[in-house]
């Protein structure tokens, strides 16, 4: 049997997997947005709030949340046939912030999650990733009844270097959540890329 050309199979394309942190604070829905874009069924740790942790857990402006991710979320999405990315959601509360260094190793970038009702609670995760060169955008998840303010208000609140994209999302939206983790991935190649200024003595 002879076979055209019409007939070849394309070879399949071993994809590049790169890895994404999404952090932010306490409530601000980093497991929201791992699950609303996660192609496979999102691992999760989530443990109930119990009265024993309320002492040390601020539950201002988030009163009706009932669990806390204690470990990490964990999802995965295809961009396109050769890209594959890993979603890496850290825990918010600080008293699990000793598992973000794990976490963190061989990220390519990150994603951190602001409530303008709260945004001073994403200031220790933009310090974190600051800190450690680890490209970051900011998305701000609109939740309904906060106020919305415009991207330079939040830029100039969060003290951001003019290179870091801020957009808006819903983290509930597969579409929106999708684009910030473009954004990401886009940002992070960007700063790869784009050549270090000689020091100078």
């Amino acid at each position: 049997m002879a076979f055209g050309r019409s007939s070849r199979r394309k070879r399949p394309v071993d994809p590049v997997t790169l890895k994404i942190l999404v952090a932010g604070g306490f409530g601000v829905g980093k497991t929201t947005l791992v699950g609303a874009v996660s192609e496979i069924r999102p691992l999760r740790t989530e443990e109930r709030l119990s009265e024993a942790g309320r002492p040390v857990d601020d539950v201002v402006g988030v009163e009706a949340k009932t669990t806390t991710t204690v470990a990490m979320d964990f999802g995965r999405i295809t961009l396109r046939e050769d890209l594959v990315l890993y979603l890496f959601g850290t825990p918010g509360q600080d008293r699990f912030w000793f598992l973000w260094d794990e976490l963190a190793q061989g990220a390519l970038g990150a994603v951190v999650l602001a409530d303008t009702r709260r945004l001073e609670d994403c200031f220790a995760a933009v310090d974190y990733f600051e800190r450690r060169r680890i490209p970051f955008v900011v998305a701000v998840n609109c939740f309904e009844g906060a106020d919305l303010f415009p991207v330079t208000t939040v830029r100039a609140a969060l003290d951001l270097d003019p290179e870091v994209p801020v957009l808006m999302c819903d983290a509930r939206d597969r579409s929106s959540a999708r684009d910030v983790l473009v954004t990401v991935v886009e940002h992070a190649v960007d700063r790869v890329e784009r050549p270090r200024e000689p020091v100078t003595s």
